[in-house]
């Protein structure tokens, strides 16, 4: 049997990383059944809360790495199904504000619990969970540092 190079055991890894992202977001679909937001728009609302009340594109944004564009095309979107509403600073001011709704605040509520995360993590001992937060969180700082823009 040959062995793998690092090269082809790091395609390896990176296809196993995107295997467990795809199917626990679709365990999570299934879980949430008739709300089935988006996980995309789950870490848009999450991110416009965290942010509060002056949270604005360019700042979900940058707090979610996407680009701007990106974001605005999903608050469109999340707009027109009652999600946020895209306030206006000043009548003549193009600086958007995002505001989460009752619907969105709704959402948010019944999304948090998770059965099928906490199922799908119960596995992971405190300290497994720590090293593992710590391990993804520096793949995606390593990202950051070697995607060229």
């Amino acid at each position: 049997m040959k062995k793998q190079t690092l090269s082809e055991s790091n395609f390896d890894l990176w296809l196993l990383l995107g295997e467990v992202s795809h199917s626990i977001v679709l365990a999570r679909k299934r879980e949430l059944g008739p709300y089935d937001p988006s996980v995309r728009q789950l870490q848009i609302l999450r991110a416009i809360q965290a942010l509060g009340s002056e949270a604005t594109l360019s700042q979900v944004a940058q707090k979610l790495q996407r680009e701007v564009h990106v974001i605005s095309r999903h608050t469109i979107i999340m707009e027109k199904d009652g999600l946020i509403k895209r306030v206006r600073s000043t009548p003549k001011s193009t600086l958007l504000r995002l505001e989460l709704t009752e619907k969105s605040l709704k959402m948010l509520n019944i999304s948090r619990p998770s059965k099928t995360i906490d199922k799908i993590f119960a596995f992971l001992t405190g300290s497994q969970r720590k090293e593992l937060e710590s391990i993804l969180n520096q793949i995606l700082i390593e990202v950051k540092e070697n995607t060229p823009e």
